[in-house]
């Protein structure tokens, strides 16, 4: 099944994105946090999750950083990229 969620949005992503413009208001791309959260969650959780995200994804959001939390959560990711490596490291 995560194969199969996968392969969809690659074609997606080959096929329709590049016909479309630009929307995605987040890092990663709401198809690129969709097969992150499939390979990271599995493809129940991974699926839920890239939903939400697509449904957060709209013109009136603060756009930004939400990267695929560690643990299943709908809601979006405010840690910064940096501060999360800082964090790591210490």
């Amino acid at each position: 099944m995560k194969k199969v969620l996968v392969k969809a949005v690659h074609c997606y992503q080959r096929w329709i994105s590049p016909a479309l413009p630009p929307a995605c208001r987040y890092y990663p791309t709401c198809s690129n946090y969709m097969i992150q959260a499939i390979e990271k969650h599995g493809p129940d959780k991974g699926l839920a999750m890239g939903t939400a995200r697509i449904l957060r994804c709209h013109p009136f959001c603060q756009p930004g950083y939400d990267l695929v939390p560690e643990h299943f959560s709908l809601r979006r990711n405010w840690a910064e990229p940096e501060k999360k490596e800082e964090e790591d490291s210490k």
